[in-house]
């Protein structure tokens, strides 16, 4: 990460790498996947809550980006349209895996007309037992809490509190006027802090 930035601050600007691209000089693009692949990866990972899912959901990032970057406009940051991109992937990616989640599991209440002696099996969409080990207690607390959120709400946390976004920036990315970013903000901490009062008793979350 501190490679990136001292990338970011020393080496070209993301214009000038996009315009460079544009006129057919790939290894701009490669600069661009230098400077933003770190970043690419941990939001996928705050999303997927999987390290191999979301090195997968990076891939398909990046291959997106290589696709349509020459559409780029240049009408908002480049960090903000990479972010945009990753969060609708991510949603994405999130939706298939509860849909193939669903066709894999059998209901509680099974279905034996054909006489199978199928094991019962519930979904989940939690953190894999060894991607957890390697957390403080803490931090898997706090992501255990935001999966229970909805998209937007978790998006729009991650966002301002994690990945310490502007509310212009996150208005951007979601589309959103600034008063509204900051309403919906409140109401989404509001929602994680009362998810955690359950795991950790009121007087624990500030």
């Amino acid at each position: 990460m501190l490679l990136a930035l001292l990338a970011m601050v020393s080496g070209p600007s993301d214009a000038e790498l996009v315009r460079r691209f544009k006129e057919g000089d790939r290894n701009a693009y490669a600069d661009i996947v230098r400077r933003y692949q770190d970043r690419v990866y941990t939001m996928c990972v705050r999303w997927m809550h999987d390290e191999a899912v979301a090195e997968e959901v990076s891939q398909d990032v990046f291959l997106a980006l290589f696709r349509s970057l020459a559409e780029f406009r240049g009408e908002s940051q480049l960090s903000t349209w990479i972010y945009r991109v990753v969060i609708n992937h991510c949603k994405n990616r999130r939706l298939y895996r509860k849909r193939r989640a669903t066709d894999r599991h059998e209901p509680l209440e099974g279905d034996l007309r054909d006489g199978a002696d199928r094991e019962r099996q519930i979904a989940a969409d939690q953190p894999a037992t060894d991607w957890m080990m390697h957390r403080s207690e803490a931090e898997v607390l706090v992501q255990e809490a935001l999966a229970t959120l909805d998209d937007e709400q978790r998006s729009i946390i991650v966002m301002r509190d994690v990945d310490d976004l502007s509310y212009e920036e996150i208005g951007e990315i979601l589309d959103l006027p600034r008063g509204t970013v900051k309403s919906r903000l409140h109401r989404a901490r509001a929602e994680l802090a009362k998810v955690l009062s359950r795991k950790l008793g009121k007087e624990d979350v500030i």
